[in-house]
């Protein structure tokens, strides 16, 4: 058993935000905090809840469809830690099978060590729809079958988040992969308000990147993104970059529900100070933060956690600590941990940030381990 404390300035319980406080560990756990009783050093700056991130493509210069291994793992891992992710799921854009199979063992074999913050994995596709396909292969796409329900639902996994368009699934896959575990998520799709309704009736919880690569909201038709809006017990990741959403949509879905997700959508360059990376074959190129492929569509992003944090503060109009909230406790709650990560208490798990007043990283926990 391995116990230490430490004393901070303010600390952001997942509530409320308190002055001087105490925080003592016990192995990966947090055992106590108190008030501070005025010996020892007190850090300055503010504790929050490590920020969880379910959409993490690469960063540090690799791509996880690339390199689909524990070493990669751990440079993407190493490149999102520094700007406050101390949870995240390993993103698969459609690709085959067996690149499926690859990247599922390779995190089976990273979350044998707590200390990278792999929950799980995210599938994004490649049951998807190619109308609403973004820079995803079309030649990929397929429907599901039960050789990938067993896939999704082998053992040492951790968090399975899979992400699907209705017009690829049934209702009952959908039910049988939820009744397994499988938390399903809604993307990538051209389906009516009636059919996103009729997949989430069946067990889907969350839609990927509201707004983005899905049928718009109209007057007669909602499409997908109305179903997002109108369905309070969902969750929708939603990518805040100034980019991807225009902050007006984001403050309309910020204020229509309260289980906003901030993500990322991350790839290699998070991290890295290159400006283009190959992405099956074609090139992606930055420019001013903005990754698009030949065509002139967008291919994910260079966002990083901290910086979502501080763009939903300016684009939302809200407080650091309802920000901090969308990074940690809603991605907790949509993955169903949230008894032991997003809120900083006793028995939670040690995973937590210190920032400064300009909401820099100063120090980093992970499971009890510090980091940074």
């Amino acid at each position: 058993m391995n116990k230490n404390s430490f004393s901070v300035e303010f600390l952001f319980d997942g509530n409320s935000i308190r002055q001087h406080q105490t925080v003592t560990l016990c192995d990966d756990v947090i055992e106590s905090i108190k008030p501070w009783n005025s010996t020892g050093e007190l850090l300055s700056g503010l504790l929050v809840p490590g920020l969880i991130d379910i959409q993490v493509n690469g960063g540090g210069g690799v791509l996880f469809n690339a390199e689909p291994n524990l070493n990669a793992i751990k440079i993407i891992a190493k490149a999102h830690n520094q700007f406050g992710t101390t949870g995240w799921l390993p993103t698969l854009v459609t690709d085959s099978f067996e690149k499926m199979e690859v990247a599922a063992e390779a995190v089976i074999q990273a979350r044998k060590d707590p200390y990278n913050g792999v929950l799980g994995i995210h599938f994004e596709g490649p049951f998807l729809s190619s109308e609403k396909k973004g820079v995803h292969s079309a030649r990929l796409m397929r429907q599901l079958d039960e050789k990938d329900i067993a896939l999704f639902t082998q053992q040492g996994l951790g968090i399975v988040l899979l992400t699907v368009a209705p017009e690829r699934v049934t209702d009952e896959q959908i039910k049988k992969l939820t009744d397994s575990g499988v938390i399903v998520s809604l993307g990538h799709s051209a389906a009516s308000y009636e059919d996103a309704r009729s997949a989430l009736g069946a067990g889907a919880t969350g839609f990927t990147h509201l707004y983005n690569a899905m049928s718009p909201l109209g007057s007669r038709e909602p499409g997908m993104v109305g179903a997002a809006l109108a369905s309070s017990d969902t969750f929708s990741g939603i990518i805040l970059d100034g980019i991807h959403v225009h902050a007006a949509a984001a403050k309309v879905a910020f204020q229509s529900k309260t289980n906003l997700v901030l993500v990322t959508d991350a790839m290699p360059l998070v991290g890295s100070e290159e400006n283009e990376f190959d992405f099956f074959g074609q090139s992606i190129l930055r420019n001013n933060n903005r990754l698009t492929d030949k065509d002139g569509r967008l291919a994910g992003s260079t966002l990083d956690m901290l910086s979502a944090v501080r763009n939903a503060v300016k684009m939302l109009d809200i407080e650091l600590k309802d920000a901090v909230n969308l990074a940690s406790n809603s991605p907790a709650r949509f993955l169903g941990v949230e008894k032991k990560y997003g809120m900083l208490s006793e028995g939670y798990q040690a995973s937590m940030i210190l920032i400064d007043e300009t909401e820099k990283l100063q120090a980093s926990w992970c499971e009890g381990k510090k980091l940074i």
